[in-house]
């Protein structure tokens, strides 16, 4: 890489993480708008290994994923079982949440170190940021067709609450997970 290029880097990295990122979302939910839910479930595995590729260190990028995977199942099962919404399903019977919807989550992760950066540490900033912007990707993503109904203001604003835990709980997550491998803790993987 030229100098010039190497002193974009992470300007550039911003910007193919954040275009990687829309890609993969907008695979994930046309693909379960249009009969094809798998295609989310390749997408995104796509989008996270160019991610863990473009990473200083892929472990703890990787370790985050899969903690927002485990994260994203438990919220949106949550949601599911009490009648918020209703996905397209996938591999997985209701009330759990579907597999392409997991992937979601773990698009979302690819995000926190780089295009969202700057909300690390920032957890009220991270409440708010969820209580708006989860009920618009779920809502957006209905109006897409990848849920069997448009979710009504109520469960909207469930998803808003559980959004304004959830995210500032996957920071969280990530600030320990980074400074475990800052220290060196090597065997987390």
């Amino acid at each position: 890489m030229s100098r010039a290029g190497y002193r974009q880097g992470i300007p550039l990295r911003k910007i193919a993480n954040f275009i990687t990122f829309q890609a993969a979302w907008f695979a994930a939910v046309l693909g379960a708008a249009h009969g094809m839910p798998w295609l989310g479930v390749v997408a995104v595995p796509l989008a996270l290994a160019l991610h863990l590729a473009l990473s200083p260190d892929w472990r703890p990028e990787l370790l985050l994923a899969l903690a927002a995977a485990v994260t994203g199942f438990v919220f949106d099962s949550i949601l599911i079982a009490a009648g918020m919404f209703s996905p397209v399903p996938y591999i997985l019977p209701s009330p759990f949440s579907s597999l392409w919807m997991v992937m979601l989550w773990m698009n979302l992760a690819t995000t926190m170190n780089v295009s969202m950066g700057w909300l690390r540490g920032r957890y009220a900033l991270a409440a708010v940021f969820g209580a708006f912007g989860g009920p618009l990707a779920y809502y957006s993503g209905a109006k897409l067709g990848a849920m069997t109904a448009i979710p009504p203001v109520n469960a909207l604003l469930a998803i808003g609450v559980a959004w304004a835990l959830a995210f500032p709980l996957l920071l969280k997550i990530n600030e320990v997970v980074q400074k475990q491998f800052a220290r060196g803790k090597d065997d987390i993987i």
